[in-house]
């Protein structure tokens, strides 16, 4: 009987490859029906030639690029062991499914727009399975590393436990507070002669850990968690600390992250997908106006690539997604109307790339002139 992790990594892989088959079949499959509707309705000569062509692009990437990619990556071979800030795998999936089905979205709109016929309707199934696909490979990236049984690790999949760990915590008293407490015995004063700092200037405590090795990322995790353990909390923090609840709703404050891997995931491409709703209004999709929605919200599925860990998430967001989602909204409203998209969504870029230039680049110059 195969073993748990086996099961996993059999339901993991299998998970991704339909993510990459199911979208191209049903994109290429309108995009044939599209041009045997071109020939004449009749003529399935065409429809059977993007049939095929579909069924030998999945061949070809899934032998040539996936399987060695996914070789590479579960035989930790060659650089593949040294990438930890962005994800080969996202990225290949990105170039091998999203790409090529906004470009038969493309095409479609441009065949018809030249044509200038109006056969092929767009519905919102082929974008939603392509998005509900692509979220399917981030959850899956994500929780890669967690067990699907009992309970998930607590550090999560960014923080791999092979180097230095925290093994050991105590408060040590220092000179200055055994002088306190003993005020008949004077401390040696050599030390200060020597050039080693006086009594006066230390901490009445001071926290001391045994440390072994661990991976960068654990390494940040665990020097955060010491720092919050040594730095005196200020009594406002108390109003906003969750307190451990036993009654018996206390089921209520149960969480994991493996779930919230899942709304994460959702969320982080909820803008995209809302983007990719304003393509489905008819006047959009059959004008020119098609191609920049399209071109834009495949730039935004490159930040699949990005770990999640990685400091550059929250500038790839804004440089990818939200700055070019407000121009073009702004420029879909001026020419089509303001309910064509939703302005809440177009507030919500606004203030993301404000936010995001002010707290990382301005409050650098008035750091030393605080006013609040």
């Amino acid at each position: 009987m195969p073993s748990g992790k086996t099961v996993k990594l059999v339901l993991f892989e299998a998970l991704q490859f339909a993510a990459i088959c199911a979208p191209l079949f049903v994109v290429m499959e309108r995009f044939a029906g599209l041009m045997r509707d071109l020939k004449g309705g009749d003529n399935w000569t065409a429809y059977w030639l993007v049939v095929a062509v579909s069924i030998a692009y999945v061949t070809s990437v899934t032998l040539l690029v996936w399987v060695p990619l996914k070789y590479l990556i579960l035989k930790r071979r060659r650089f593949i062991t040294k990438i930890k800030q962005w994800r080969p795998v996202a990225l290949a999936y990105v170039i091998l499914c999203p790409l090529p089905c906004f470009a038969l979205l493309i095409a479609a709109s441009k065949v018809q727009v030249d044509g200038g016929q109006t056969l092929d309707h767009f519905t919102e199934l082929p974008v939603s399975l392509v998005l509900l696909c692509l979220i399917c490979v981030d959850v899956v990236e994500r929780i890669r590393t967690f067990s699907l049984t009992g309970k998930g690790n607590a550090l999560g999949a960014d923080f791999d436990m092979r180097g230095p760990v925290l093994t050991h915590l105590e408060q040590v008293t220092t000179v200055m507070g055994q002088h306190h407490q003993h005020p008949h015995h004077l401390p040696d004063n050599s030390s200060s002669q020597n050039g080693s700092p006086s009594p006066a200037h230390t901490d009445t405590t001071s926290t001391t850990a045994t440390i072994i090795t661990a991976t960068p990322a654990a390494r940040r995790y665990l020097s955060n968690d010491l720092h919050r353990q040594s730095t005196p909390v200020s009594p406002r923090a108390y109003l906003y600390s969750p307190t451990p609840c036993s009654g018996p709703l206390r089921f209520l404050w149960s969480s994991d992250l493996r779930s919230e891997a899942f709304a994460d995931s959702f969320l982080f491409w909820l803008d995209t997908a809302e983007m990719l709703r304003v393509a489905a209004d008819p006047d959009v999709f059959h004008s020119v106006w098609a191609f920049p929605v399209f071109i834009l919200a495949f730039l935004s599925t490159l930040r699949l690539a990005v770990a999640p860990q990685n400091p550059l998430v929250s500038c790839a967001g804004v440089a990818l997604q939200d700055f070019p989602f407000f121009v073009l909204r702004v420029a879909l409203m001026g020419v089509f109307g303001v309910y064509v998209t939703p302005v809440l969504y177009a507030v919500k870029n606004l203030l993301v790339c404000l936010s995001y230039v002010y707290f990382t680049f301005l409050t650098r110059v008035f750091k030393r002139r605080s006013m609040f």
